[in-house]
C-alpha cells in the first residue's frame, strides 16, 4: 500500500489516510484570511478615525452662521 506524501522544508512527509498536501491555494486563502498589518510597525495600534462623518470634537464647534447677528 503506498501513502501520498509531500515535500516540506524538513524533507519528504508521508501523510495519513484520509489527509490531503496542503496546496499553495491553502497557504495563500490562510494569508489573505489575516487582518491587515502594516510593514513597517506590525504591532502599531489603529488610530480612531476623527475626521469627517466620525469627527466627535468637530460636532461641537459652532456654525458661521450662528455668529451673525439678525
Amino acid at each position: 500500500m503506498t501513502r501520498a506524501s509531500e515535500t516540506t522544508e524538513q524533507g519528504e512527509q508521508t501523510l495519513i489516510d484520509g489527509v490531503r498536501p496542503i496546496t499553495l491555494a491553502d497557504r495563500l486563502a490562510v494569508l489573505a484570511a489575516q487582518p491587515m498589518r502594516p510593514k513597517r510597525n506590525p504591532t502599531a495600534i489603529q488610530k480612531s478615525c476623527d475626521h469627517g462623518l466620525f469627527d466627535e470634537a468637530g460636532r461641537a464647534q459652532l456654525d458661521l452662521t450662528d455668529l451673525i447677528k439678525d
